[in-house]
């Protein structure tokens, strides 16, 4: 490698840039700025050396963009299989002829119970109505203040730390996206130009779309907390509701009084007695297990789109 082949920060991240085509948003977004930073570091401590002379010299020990890129590129593979949540049973079993059979179904539905990303989804589904809140009162308040005060020479830097802070807010949005969904995304913020001066940074920013994108996030994020929470209290509630039906009608036929308050209402369609019997109460029960198995799937479903949406509308392409 020499000085004439990344003579600037810009051409090196630029190569650095085509060496991780096609791989995650996220992961270039990270390598990106892991990369600039310390480039920049080391030109820092090299100042009696040209900017193009300094980079071949920091190269030859942070390594060349292609070597950086498959360093970055093995390293996201390992942990990913490490992160990885195990791999659903296989449910092909052999037949007597050999040919391969599909069996299993009702393991299949049943088995999101076993899978780890369906109980973090469902945490998510329920964390989202309190974060939703959050971000829709800091995107309202903060505009609105920022839109009142223009007129006013402190209207300007509150509106810059406005857009600063709802892009910080967004990488924090991204790190439970990704413990609670699985989606990759960043660990790093995107690094602002250093060559440019402040205003045309702040320039800079605000024509960047992903900013405009972020606060389209976090405003949609209360309605959206507001759907996934609904959901998902109505199907456990639902569900385990009626899965109660018959211990409920066991212990009233034992004679427990305390829970005589709790009865099961079809609105008219069953008698009283009918509604009581015990296969109506079992039946009850197996209706129960099938809507809280069907809601887990159906977290499970939000938490993967909610991620590719997440990643869509917050990271850096």
């Amino acid at each position: 490698m020499n000085a004439a082949t990344h003579p600037s920060i810009k051409e090196y991240l630029d190569a650095l840039r085509q060496a991780l085509h096609g791989a995650d948003p996220a992961l270039i977004q990270d390598a990106l700025y892991d990369a600039e930073q310390h480039l920049r570091a080391e030109l820092a401590a090299r100042p009696d050396v040209s900017e193009a002379v300094a980079i071949a010299e920091i190269v030859k020990s942070y390594g060349a963009p292609d070597e950086v890129a498959a360093a970055y590129l093995d390293t996201e593979s390992r942990v990913q299989a490490a992160m990885a949540t195990p791999q659903r049973t296989s449910f092909k079993a052999r037949s007597t002829g050999g040919a391969s059979t599909e069996v299993g179904v009702l393991r299949r539905f049943f088995g999101v119970y076993g899978d780890v990303r369906s109980w973090t989804a469902l945490f998510y589904c329920l964390l989202a109505l309190f974060t939703g809140i959050f971000y829709f009162c800091f995107v309202t308040i903060g505009l609105s203040l920022s839109i009142g005060l223009s007129i006013l020479i402190i209207g300007a830097p509150l509106f810059v730390a406005f857009i600063g802070s709802a892009r910080l807010l967004a990488l924090v949005e991204g790190r439970i996206v990704e413990a609670m969904t699985g989606e990759r995304m960043p660990r790093r913020p995107v690094s602002p130009p250093v060559a440019m001066s402040l205003l045309n940074r702040i320039g800079a920013m605000l024509k960047d779309g992903r900013t405009w994108s972020t606060l389209a996030y976090e405003a949609m994020m209360l309605p959206l907390g507001v759907i996934y929470f609904s959901l998902t209290v109505t199907g456990l509630a639902l569900g385990l509701g009626l899965m109660l039906a018959p211990v409920v009608g066991a212990l009233q036929s034992i004679g427990f009084d305390a829970v005589g308050v709790i009865q099961t209402n079809l609105g008219g369609l069953v008698t009283e007695e009918t509604e009581n019997h015990p296969l109506m109460l079992l039946l009850f029960g197996v209706i129960g297990m099938l809507v809280l198995t069907v809601t887990m799937h159906a977290v499970r479903g939000i938490g993967r789109l909610h991620g590719m949406l997440a990643k869509r509308m917050l990271v850096q392409v």
